[in-house]
């Protein structure tokens, strides 16, 4: 775990800082100063550019991880692999731009009333999609070489440092609605280009293509790869972005705004759990390339740990003080996702505790099968927005989402254990879940004060002693009392 927790503790440090930008572009800014409509707007477009990107890529950013060890010769400069993993998207992405504006008399009409709130920004929608697609790909280069922390900088605080000062231009009156969607897409632009100078400070922008690279492993094994890698992150990204778009289309562009904030705020709890992944997509590539089972079985139960740890606090903090951050937001309406954040709380808190199973699936010999469980997952997604939404509106996204989540997880456990007799479950996993209802329930029984902030406060301060004092005085977390010792010896004499 060595190389995973020095890259892991930087990424979680610069998360948890994005993770307070994050509270803050969401809970007092976007809300603050953005309808629930221009909200949406936004939303709308990043889901849209993200499925878009994702054709467009055909899975090369999975397949740049996955074969990069077999590439890996700094001499040569890595065989030539940065052309082709760049090149292939790039005219995936030619051709799907073509189809998305062929086929923008068909798509605008599904949202109704709103379509004119949607028209004008329908060519941006391609730009950040373009930026979208090249951002990933490099952050795939970049996690293939170990170096993933600036990608955490640059996606986690700086991008949202600069929404923030969008929104706040905005709120002032110095840009109108349009010029700040101009800037959203701006923003991301910016990350882009800032990734490729990394990558050139590093010394690993190898742009000159070399025969040597069809020599290394068969294209048409990477291209296979691909096709099966797209289906399977096209379908991913479905059960994610689906629920904004179909909000969108079925209630209202409002709707899909106030659902987006709700998405925000939940989103704080994945942010243990990607910050691990981001390390260890590669270091199970080379596992398998080792054909080390037994390290790879062990780092399969420690990360299921660390997340399930500071899944169930993150859940429980967010949970618990609801009530706090939407009394944060003048506008009202936002309010009315509560119910939704509780839905999309449980359902990444399962996906945490589920720990890799995705990755290790996705990185082993046996990868197509992912498909299989990210298409019909997929599949199952549409199926109850679609007969959801409209009775039950954004709730309906948010049951929709959840069920998705379980049901993938669950298949891809069972999987890892019957092919490769791996499973991330000890007797930890059912101690720290009873510790930290027990811990919640607590916190939750306390009487609400007169002041939102004081119940925060309280409720808080009660969640953290418990949940942290019976976790070390249980052991239940070995990683975390080994951290909390670290910093007993490095600040107390």
């Amino acid at each position: 775990m060595g190389i995973v927790q020095r890259q892991g503790l930087r990424n979680t440090v610069i998360s948890y800082i994005g993770l307070a930008l994050g509270f803050v572009s969401t809970a007092l800014v976007l809300p603050n100063f953005l309808a629930p409509q221009q909200l949406g707007v936004t939303a709308t477009l990043a889901s849209v550019a993200t499925l878009y990107a994702q054709i467009a890529a055909f899975g090369f950013a999975s397949v740049g991880i996955r074969f990069f060890p077999y590439f890996r010769h700094p001499e040569s400069g890595h065989r030539g692999f940065l052309p082709l993993l760049v090149g292939v998207p790039l005219l995936g992405f030619a051709v799907v731009t073509a189809l998305y504006f062929l086929g923008k008399p068909v798509l605008l009409p599904w949202y109704g009333q709103d379509a004119p709130l949607l028209a004008p920004y329908y060519t941006w929608g391609a730009v950040l999609a373009l930026f979208t697609m090249l951002y990933s790909v490099q952050d795939a280069y970049l996690k293939a070489l170990y170096h993933t922390a600036f990608s955490s900088f640059v996606q986690d605080v700086l991008q949202r440092v600069l929404i923030i000062a969008g929104a706040l231009l905005f709120g002032f009156g110095f840009l109108s609605f349009p010029n700040y969607v101009l800037w959203f897409v701006g923003v991301n632009g910016t990350i882009t280009l800032l990734l490729t100078a990394y990558v050139a400070t590093i010394g690993e922008l190898h742009w000159r293509p070399t025969r040597q690279v069809l020599t290394v492993r068969p294209l048409r094994e990477l291209l296979g790869m691909g096709a099966f890698t797209l289906l399977g992150s096209l379908s991913g990204s479905i059960i994610m972005f689906i629920d904004t778009l179909m909000v969108g289309a079925q209630v209202s562009v409002a709707a899909a705004g106030i659902y987006a904030v709700a998405g925000y705020i939940s989103t704080a709890l994945a942010i243990p759990a990607r910050s691990l992944n981001k390390i260890a997509f590669p270091l199970l590539a080379d596992y398998w390339k080792q054909q080390d089972l037994p390290r790879m079985a062990d780092f399969y139960r420690r990360a299921t740990r660390l997340n399930t740890l500071l899944g169930c606090y993150l859940a429980l903090g967010i949970g618990l003080n609801l009530d706090f951050i939407y009394s944060l937001m003048r506008n009202t309406s936002y309010a009315e996702g509560t119910v939704v954040v509780l839905l999309l709380l449980g359902s990444k808190l399962f996906d945490g505790i589920t720990g890799v199973n995705a990755l290790i699936v996705i990185t082993s010999p046996r990868y197509r099968y992912d498909l299989i469980f990210n298409v019909s997952l997929a599949l199952l997604t549409v199926a109850l927005n679609w007969l959801l939404i409209p009775r039950l509106g954004m709730v309906g996204a948010a049951v929709a989402a959840c069920v998705a989540q379980v049901s993938i997880n669950v298949a891809r456990t069972w999987f890892v254990w019957h092919s490769y007799r791996m499973q991330p479950f000890t007797w930890r996993i059912p101690l720290i879940l009873g510790i930290a209802a027990a811990a919640g329930g607590a916190a939750w029984l306390l009487p609400a004060l007169s002041s939102p902030f004081l119940t925060m406060l309280l409720r808080s301060t009660v969640l953290t002693i418990l949940y942290g004092g019976i976790i070390l005085l249980t052991n239940s977390a070995p990683e975390a009392t080994g951290v909390l010792q670290k910093i007993s010896r490095r600040f107390i004499p």
